[in-house]
């Protein structure tokens, strides 16, 4: 009976704390990520990377 019970009031906790996260207006809405005033990386347009230099042997 204790058994059944535990197991009961968990999983019930469980899903009433679902229910509630569900039940949220906020849940999808994230602020947009500021832009960078300088922006530095591999993917930058601006970046120049060095070709290989081929030597003949």
């Amino acid at each position: 009976m204790i058994d059944n019970l535990s197991i009961l009031l968990s999983h019930g906790l469980i899903a009433l704390a679902f229910w509630r996260l569900l039940s949220r207006d906020d849940l999808d809405v994230e602020a947009p990520a500021p832009k960078d005033s300088n922006p530095t990386g591999f993917a930058h347009k601006n970046n120049k990377i060095p070709a290989h230099k081929v030597t003949e042997e």
